[in-house]
C-alpha cells in the first residue's frame, strides 16, 4: 500500500468510517495532515498502536488541544486500550504539566466515557498510603535512575530539600507506583511529556538515560519522539531527539 491508502486503513481503524470535518472547508490541509500522521507516522519504527494512542493522549493533553484529546480517546478505545490504560495515562502528566490542565483532559476523557456508558469512577490503581508513599517513591526513583538520587538529594540547599521529598513522594510515590501501566510505558510516556512542553532538555537528558535504565532501547525513544512530531512540531522533536543522541550515542 502506498501511503494514500495506509492512511485511509489507519484512519478507519483509530476513528471508524466518519470523515473529517476540516474536508469541507480545507481538503488540501487534511490531505497533507492525514496521509502523514495516518500514512507515515503510524507505520515508522517499532511500537504499537496501543503505545501510540498512549503517547497521542499524553501529547495533546499537554498542549490542550482538547478537541482532539477527545477524539483520541476513542481512538485509543478502538485500539483496545482500556479505560484504566487511558486515566493512567492522563493522570500521569499531572506533575509535568501540572493540575489545571490535567484536570481539562480528564473532563475530556470522562465526557467520552459518559457517552460510552463506561462507569465512573473506574477501579482505582493507588498502590500506596499516607505512610508510604514517599518511601516507595524514592524506591521507584532509584530504580529509574540509580544512585544519583541521593546523591541530588544530599546536593539539594536546605530551603529547598522539600522540593526533592516532592519529587520522591508526589511525583513518583503518587504516580509511578500506580497500577494500570508499567513502569516502561510511565517513563516513556513521561519523556513525551516533557519533550512535548519544550525549554526541558536537562529533565529530557534525564529520562533518557531513565528510559533505558528500565529497558527502552533508542530504537523505541526514536519512535516515541518521532510520534510526537505531528502533534509538537520538528523543532520539539530535534530538541527531543538532540538529548537522545547525547545520552545514547550512535556507536553506543
Amino acid at each position: 500500500m502506498d501511503r494514500v491508502e495506509k492512511s485511509k486503513e489507519k484512519y478507519k481503524q483509530l476513528f471508524g468510517n466518519g470523515v473529517p470535518a476540516a474536508y469541507a472547508t480545507d481538503p488540501d490541509f487534511q490531505d497533507i495532515l492525514s496521509r502523514f500522521i495516518f500514512g507515515e507516522v503510524f507505520y515508522q519504527g517499532n511500537l504499537d498502536d496501543k503505545q501510540r494512542e498512549l503517547i497521542t493522549l499524553v501529547v495533546l493533553a499537554t498542549n490542550q488541544t482538547l478537541p482532539q484529546l477527545k477524539a483520541h480517546v476513542i481512538a485509543a478505545l478502538n485500539v483496545g486500550l482500556t479505560p484504566v490504560e487511558i486515566k493512567e495515562a492522563v493522570y500521569q502528566c499531572a506533575p509535568y504539566i501540572g493540575f489545571p490542565k490535567t484536570l481539562n483532559a480528564i473532563n475530556e476523557v470522562n465526557e467520552v466515557f459518559k457517552a460510552k456508558n463506561i462507569a465512573l469512577p473506574i477501579e482505582s490503581q493507588k498502590t500506596v498510603d499516607e505512610d508510604n508513599r514517599f518511601e516507595k517513591g524514592l524506591a521507584t526513583q532509584v530504580e529509574i535512575f540509580g544512585e544519583v538520587i541521593a546523591k541530588m538529594r544530599e546536593a539539594a540547599p536546605a530551603n529547598q530539600k522539600h522540593m526533592q521529598d516532592y519529587l520522591s513522594a508526589f511525583c513518583f510515590g503518587d504516580f509511578y507506583t500506580r497500577g494500570g501501566l508499567d513502569l516502561k510505558t510511565r517513563e516513556l510516556l513521561t519523556l513525551c511529556i516533557i519533550s512535548t512542553l519544550g525549554g526541558c532538555e536537562s529533565q529530557v537528558k534525564s529520562h533518557v538515560l531513565g528510559n533505558k535504565n528500565v529497558g527502552n532501547d533508542k530504537e523505541t525513544l526514536i519512535t516515541a519522539i518521532t510520534h510526537c512530531l505531528p502533534y509538537m512540531g520538528f523543532p520539539k522533536t530535534l530538541n527531543a531527539l538532540s538529548c537522545v543522541n547525547e545520552v545514547i550515542p550512535e556507536n553506543e
